[in-house]
């Protein structure tokens, strides 16, 4: 049952949030993609550092993500909507489980955001990565 202070957060609600976490997320990438050209003093292509580059960039907006959502549970595209990550419970989330939300999020951003779709048709309006990493967002209420 949801608590009078706190309720799912609809798919809606959820990609607004992520419209604007791409504008920080896009910040630190300039900065990062940056740091990769000046240490290769070109552009990176292809190649393994191409890779390197790629993994990186995944991993610097993952930061971005679980250290917002460990800190308060909130990235700053979540804080106009009001929404929040949780554990089941509704208390704050362990980072591995923050990790892995953060792992099949992108993964279902991949597959052309099947795992957010899934909240339509699952009872409980959970998205993959909230099921695989048992957190929920949740939207809070005024």
């Amino acid at each position: 049952m949801e608590s009078p202070e706190r309720s799912r957060a609809l798919v809606g609600w959820r990609l607004l949030a992520l419209v604007y976490d791409f504008f920080p997320v896009l910040a630190l990438w300039f900065i990062t993609a940056g740091a990769f050209t000046a240490l290769h003093g070109d552009a990176v292509r292809g190649g393994w550092l191409g890779l390197l580059e790629f993994a990186v960039l995944w991993l610097v907006a993952g930061l971005y993500a679980v250290l917002s959502w460990r800190r308060g549970g909130q990235t700053l595209g979540m804080r106009p909507w009001r929404l929040r990550v949780t554990d089941a419970r509704g208390a704050n989330a362990a980072p591995r489980a923050l990790w892995l939300r953060y792992a099949v999020g992108g993964v279902s951003l991949l597959l052309g955001g099947l795992g957010f779709w899934w909240a339509w048709i699952d009872r409980a309006g959970l998205t993959w990565h909230d099921r695989i990493s048992g957190t929920r967002m949740v939207r809070i209420r005024d």
